[in-house]
């Protein structure tokens, strides 16, 4: 069978839409690829933020809620997504941050790679780190953020547990992930099916309180599954094991299988196909709101309620 390469994408929760539409797409310079609804709550928004096709590994999607209270980082959660930049880049970024507010931390290092934390405008916090070896995926380039600084998707995500022995456990034994450093309490497991986006970070914080997800928090990560067959495969190893995944769900730009991983976050199998293009040409991509199949009846009432973004 094919081996898990690595993310996907990854969800979370922000407040305000219109603040994370302007600082992923304006600030952060990504392509702002799908505009669409929650499957659960058409009311709200669901955003998808990528390179130019939303490329799997690259995307970061969010569940805009207005009113939703800040989420408190612990264990038993996402506490860290880490984006590739390019090698110089470190700068550029210092400088963007400051001249836009956003909070930062001086640049530090991790197993060897250089790397710059900040915080959205939520509270989630993201690194972009330098990695060993240069990311040659294609960026999205924007007027303000051009090629030789913009990001080249995911890194690595970091999980926060209380114990990781279980939760490593899944990733080696169920996923094929393979530790490969570890540094006093962070594990590092890697996919060697891949070359991108394909670092999974285990930190160990025993006694640690557990944490809430709300604003500013990861929802889920999403790892690739090739096609159905492949997901398939995974969601019956799953089964196999007594973790409950659910039946696969059609998400319309890919189809999910959910569970809950031994550590309490909630992982996702997502495929590859039938991707972003489905249902708008590229160069159209998140320019109108595309709503799932069965909402399209109630277009008008959304487009009322839901918040402009320019």
């Amino acid at each position: 069978m094919d081996k898990i390469t690595g993310l996907h994408h990854i969800t979370a929760i922000s407040g305000n839409a219109k603040k994370n539409f302007d600082f992923y797409t304006r600030v952060l310079g990504l392509r702002f690829v799908k505009k669409t609804v929650n499957f659960d709550d058409p009311l709200t928004y669901h955003f998808y933020y990528g390179d130019e096709q939303g490329t799997p590994g690259t995307i970061l999607t969010f569940f805009p809620w207005e009113d939703i209270m800040a989420g408190r980082r612990g264990t038993h959660m996402v506490t860290e997504i880490g984006y590739a930049i390019p090698e110089g880049s470190i700068d550029f970024w210092i400088k963007r941050f400051e001249k836009e507010n956003i909070l930062y931390n001086k640049p530090a290092s991790k197993f060897g790679e250089v790397y710059l934390t900040f915080l959205d405008p939520d509270g989630l916090k993201v690194e972009l780190t330098v990695p060993e070896y240069p990311d040659s995926r294609d960026p999205w380039v924007t007027e303000e953020v051009g090629e030789e600084n913009a990001t080249r998707g995911f890194h690595h995500a970091t999980l926060t547990l209380e114990d990781i022995q279980a939760t490593a456990d899944i990733l080696v034994s169920v996923f094929d992930y393979k530790l490969v450093k570890n540094h006093v309490n962070r594990y590092r497991f890697a996919s060697p099916a891949g070359d991108t986006a394909n670092f999974i970070d285990l930190v160990e914080a025993k006694g640690e309180a557990r944490g809430h997800v709300a604003g500013g928090s990861v929802h889920h990560i999403a790892f690739r599954m090739k096609d159905d067959a492949m997901q398939q495969h995974y969601r019956q190893l799953l089964e196999d094991r007594g973790l409950h995944p659910t039946p696969q769900l059609d998400r319309k730009y890919f189809r999910s299988v959910y569970f809950r991983e031994p550590g309490g976050v909630l992982f996702e199998l997502a495929t590859d196909e039938p991707g972003f293009t489905v249902d708008e040409p590229l160069d159209q991509l998140g320019k109108h709101l595309m709503l799932p199949p069965q909402y399209e009846p109630r277009r008008s009432e959304i487009e009322q309620k839901l918040i402009k973004l320019d």
